[in-house]
């Protein structure tokens, strides 16, 4: 059986992998591109804030492929909990209509939903249990 921490780093892995190609595709799109080179994706204004802040949006499910398989329960438990409804968050207000986004979207969403559940469900683990011992 895989341990929680396996399993929620491999789950922010998908999402992170499935956020990338939804970027990537994106850039197939001529008309996606024509508006990149005018300084807008979608009706939206690139500037550098914007930018700063889709880096440290995008820095959180990074960091939480590390961090789930590092932090301590308790503090692992929190950072997952906190950390998928802000990725959600950004999936979601940051995201296309693009039917190849709304796909890996749901994707994602749904990785995170499964990272929240098995976070949230992830109790204490049980002291090992000591071998019977022989008489």
């Amino acid at each position: 059986m895989i341990d929680v921490r396996a399993r929620l780093a491999t789950l922010w892995i998908v999402v992170l992998l499935n956020m990338i190609y939804a970027d990537v595709l994106s850039f197939l799109n001529a008309e996606f591109l024509r508006g990149l080179l005018t300084g807008y994706a979608e009706g939206i204004r690139i500037t550098q804030p914007l930018l700063v802040a889709s880096a440290v949006m995008l820095e959180i499910p990074i960091m939480m492929v590390l961090l789930s398989r590092v932090l301590n329960r308790t503090a692992n438990r929190r950072a997952n909990l906190v950390a998928s409804p802000l990725t959600a968050a950004f999936i979601v207000g940051a995201g296309s209509t693009s039917p190849h986004y709304l796909f890996l979207a749901a994707v994602e969403l749904v990785c995170l939903s499964l990272i929240l559940r098995y976070a949230w469900q992830w109790h204490a683990e049980a002291p090992h249990a000591q071998p019977a011992q022989r008489r």
